[in-house]
């Protein structure tokens, strides 16, 4: 049997959830912030389009990027926002087209819910919030503001939001939402003493600051059916001196797994420490699979599954960490920004690998950001989703003064929209 004939069998194998829902197979596409939706935050025809593409790829779960749960609290212009039942239709339409039927059954759309707290750049004009009122390293501060830490109440309404936002979305027929519990937003931040350095019930111990998350979960557990699956995407560590540390997520992750979570998917960093983008000079597959050490020490204390994302590379790769039991789904989020079809050509038992490659400049201080790679294969997601394929050379620096002019001029649109 050859390696990629391999690979695409044990890439294939559907994956059963503690809540009895079924995967069709190995492959997932990690949140991506699309930014597709109106000014005033609404989901739009492209983002079906989008999913269509990938459901076509035959990625058998598809999350969706960044949709906020408060249309007073968002990371970028386009950010979709599930407050009530107005965009019923659209949703709908948009669950639909990310469940193709695939060889191992029906693929799963789940929606990331989210709450940016105070990671909302200052040119949205918002205002913002923590758990605590600890500003930015003096990096960022020129970026974002210094938060206000919430009032308890203030908490509870946001608990409230995520379990809404979660009914509206089984309602609109999505099969799952997935809590994104990391890089620096909100629930992350809770989580994190140096983010959080409260002293009543939301703060302090880790008991007390996993409390937010624990409670975010129960709410939404509450106000959805028991078929309806409720993942989170959770720090490996914020990698921050005082932070959230490798043995602080492993207690929450088996807090989470004992409370029924169907899926755990690991990554790690925020703005400040991005390490979600990084690379080690380790083995292969710990190069490819960023958080791979992480995820056999969980795999040893939790019985939820367990996805990981970040820089999966190789069929051959993606399949030996699953075959060694430490991950069960292998989470894909640039690759498919380029390749919407690399899993179907893997499924196929093609010996595929992805595309990715570092995109310069040639402006070394650029270069460095993070977020200028964001923003390139964020226009690759907007051209698939304009009927378009993605451009793979399209240059580093017109790509991203392409985003920032489109960024400055919606945010401008956007603050008149709000008065």
């Amino acid at each position: 049997m050859t390696t990629a004939t391999s690979a695409a069998k044990t890439l294939s194998q559907p994956l059963s959830l503690p809540n009895g829902s079924v995967l069709p197979n190995r492959f997932a596409k990690s949140a991506m912030s699309e930014a597709l939706g109106t000014l005033d935050n609404h989901a739009t025809e492209r983002l079906p389009q989008l999913y269509k593409r990938w459901a076509e790829g035959e990625t058998g779960l598809l999350i969706t990027g960044n949709v906020m749960v408060d249309r007073n609290a968002l990371g970028e212009p386009g950010n979709v926002v599930i407050e009530n039942e107005d965009d019923l239709p659209m949703l709908q339409r948009w669950a639909k087209a990310g469940q193709p039927a695939l060889a191992g059954g029906q693929g799963h759309i789940w929606v990331q819910l989210n709450h940016p707290g105070k990671q909302i750049p200052k040119f949205l004009g918002l205002k913002t919030v923590a758990p605590s009122a600890v500003p930015f390293e003096k990096a960022l501060q020129s970026t974002f503001t210094t938060p206000r830490a919430l009032t308890a109440a203030e908490i509870e309404t946001i608990i409230e939001r995520f379990a809404r936002a979660a009914a509206v979305c089984e309602k609109a027929g999505f099969d799952g939402v997935q809590i994104h519990g990391a890089h620096g937003y909100l629930v992350s931040q809770f989580l994190s003493p140096h983010h959080n350095v409260r002293d009543d019930e939301w703060g302090g111990s880790l008991e007390n600051r996993m409390r937010f998350v624990v409670r975010i979960y129960e709410a939404i557990r509450a106000a959805t059916t028991p078929g309806f699956a409720v993942g989170i995407k959770i720090n490996s560590a914020d990698f921050q001196r005082g932070g959230f540390t490798n043995d602080d997520a492993l207690e929450v992750c088996a807090k989470l797994s004992d409370l029924g979570m169907d899926l755990i998917e690991i990554s790690g960093g925020t703005y400040e420490k991005p390490a979600m983008t990084g690379v080690t000079k380790d083995s292969t597959a710990k190069r490819e699979a960023y958080f791979l050490d992480f995820a056999h020490q969980a795999r040893e204390r939790i019985s939820a599954p367990l996805m990981l994302t970040g820089g999966f590379r190789t069929a051959e790769i993606m399949a030996e960490v699953v075959e060694s039991g430490a991950v069960d789904l292998v989470g894909l989020g640039r690759s498919l920004a380029i390749e919407p079809d690399l899993p179907k050509r893997i499924l196929a038992g093609e010996n595929a690998a992805s595309q990715v490659k570092p995109i310069r400049t040639g402006i070394g201080m650029i270069d460095r950001m993070g977020m200028m790679e964001t923003a390139w294969y964020t226009r690759q997601l907007a051209r698939m989703a304009d009927g378009k394929e993605p451009v793979i050379d399209e240059n580093g620096l017109k790509s991203l003064l392409g985003t920032v002019a489109s960024t400055v001029f919606r945010s401008q649109k956007m603050r008149r929209m709000r008065g």
